[in-house]
């Protein structure tokens, strides 16, 4: 079958490893069941993959790729939650995993995963709009009605508006009922963010009208410290990633002081993608998609991402 895999890691070139051709067919463990892709999502993790984040060496050639809509063995459409673990929140499975780290990815023509990490799609989503909810609209779902801890009418910052947990921060926020504010270094990210829903924009660093009630936070070290400013007391930071670094400068004295919270968020259980896809049917918000390519152009995809030309979802179809 034809797929789009990581043959090696290269932190500077991660390009290099990026192949595509035939590859061998999955085969499918007990409990585990065949999903025929028809459209999957380009996430980071897909990157950083190639950068040699997150994955083990012996684990290559891998399929990449974490998201994915298709059909299932009985013809039915289905959305694939990409967490691999056990529990009620398999998030929280010291041994869980996404699809592309230990097994196979979603960047191919099949892809097999535990029969319990099929949701229905509904049918008023298409497969390319399904694709991109997995990973990034279930991640910013999760931090903003979950992890947030935020009734609607609050006010949220999303920090670095245009990536695609960012971009549905600001969808979901909007929807939910949020007013939402957004930075982005990019005058025509900030302007696009506008018309996605966000009440206000700002330069990274900008000082803002007023603190906020939680920011959400998945650019990392460059805009921490902003992240920290802009907090009311007792406000909270939800972080999901760090893409510019991991170890800002903590700033102590103003946690403490201000009684700030940092929580940390990760992806989101199999029942709240249903609950996402739910949410979109019956709001009529749909995913903003950059661009959508055929698999065999991932490699168009792939550079955009790393070049940061992007706002919203890329999204493969097959």
């Amino acid at each position: 079958m034809f797929a789009v895999t990581a043959t090696q890691t290269d932190p500077d070139n991660p390009l290099a490893g990026l192949t595509l051709g035939e590859h061998p067919e999955p085969k499918v463990p007990d409990g585990w069941t065949t999903v025929t892709v028809r459209a999957a999502a380009l996430n980071h993790h897909d990157l950083w993959t190639l950068k040699g984040v997150g994955i083990r060496q012996d684990r290559l050639p891998i399929v990449l790729g974490c998201d994915a809509a298709g059909l299932d063995e009985d013809g039915n459409e289905v959305i694939v939650h990409s967490v691999i673990g056990t529990g009620a929140d398999e998030t929280l499975d010291p041994k869980r995993s996404l699809l592309s780290e230990t097994h196979d990815g979603t960047f191919a023509e099949r892809v097999v995963v535990p029969r319990r990490n099929l949701v229905p799609k509904p049918a008023a989503l298409s497969f390319e709009e399904a694709a991109c909810l997995p990973t990034a609209w279930l991640t910013a779902y999760r931090m903003l009605f979950e992890k947030s801890g935020l009734e609607p009418g609050s006010t949220v910052l999303v920090q670095g508006a245009g990536g695609g947990v960012a971009t549905a921060l600001i969808a979901l926020g909007r929807a939910g009922g949020y007013r939402v504010w957004a930075t982005s270094r990019s005058e025509d990210k900030r302007a696009r963010a506008l018309q996605l829903g966000a009440d206000q924009v700002f330069e990274p660093g900008a000082r803002l009208p007023e603190r906020v009630d939680a920011v959400m936070e998945t650019v990392g070290q460059a805009t921490w410290d902003h992240s920290l400013k802009s907090l009311r007391p007792g406000g909270r930071i939800v972080v999901s990633g760090a893409t510019s670094g991991a170890v800002p400068p903590a700033d102590l004295n103003r946690v403490f002081f201000l009684q700030l919270s940092v929580v940390g968020s990760t992806m989101g259980t199999r029942d709240q993608l249903g609950r996402l896809a739910r949410f979109l049917e019956q709001t009529g918000l749909r995913p903003m998609i950059d661009r959508t390519l055929p698999l065999a152009g991932a490699r168009e995809g792939f550079a955009a991402m790393h070049g940061g030309d992007v706002f919203g979802k890329i999204v493969f179809t097959l």
